[in-house]
């Protein structure tokens, strides 16, 4: 595993929060990117999906996440609407990262290697962890997709 040190760049984002399973992802991206085109906003860039907690569930019922769109419009922040959909401005931050190459369901290794890589270097977590997709699951075989994994840092 590679891992790079990054600060990131203030991103505009459509998000949709999500709770339960991971098997929600296509139909929540498809809810996401149609809210978007409903309210003539432009996509720039790969989606992600942000975790904020580890289920218990075997069958992640109790997940809480949210998945992501970039956008590159300049729009006012707003919390989500009736379609569940909201829009916020992520702040640049400091992470570091690794690129996971395979199946969505064989990341933990690289999630494994990346926090034992942040405290091997005397870092700590600053924030939830990210995917950001690379390339479109529907466009190549399980084996071919890229999945950046994304965690924020601060020294202590």
């Amino acid at each position: 595993m590679m891992a790079s040190i990054m600060t990131t760049k203030p991103t505009m984002v459509a998000y949709l929060p999500m709770r339960g399973a991971y098997d929600q992802t296509s139909a929540g991206y498809g809810h996401l990117y149609g809210w978007i085109e409903a309210h003539g906003l432009k996509p720039k860039g790969m989606p992600a999906a942000v975790y904020f907690n580890i289920p218990n569930e075997p069958n992640g019922a109790d997940a809480v996440w949210e998945l992501q769109a970039p956008i590159a419009d300049e729009v006012e922040e707003s919390a989500p609407d009736e379609d569940r959909v909201g829009l916020r401005l992520i702040p640049a931050m400091q992470v570091v990262s690794a690129t996971h190459k395979g199946p969505y369901d064989s990341v933990l290794p690289t999630y494994q290697a990346l926090w034992a890589w942040i405290e091997d270097n005397g870092y700590e977590m600053a924030g939830p962890p990210m995917e950001r997709y690379l390339n479109d699951p529907d466009e190549v075989g399980p084996d071919e997709c890229l999945t950046e994994i994304v965690m924020p840092i601060s020294k202590p």
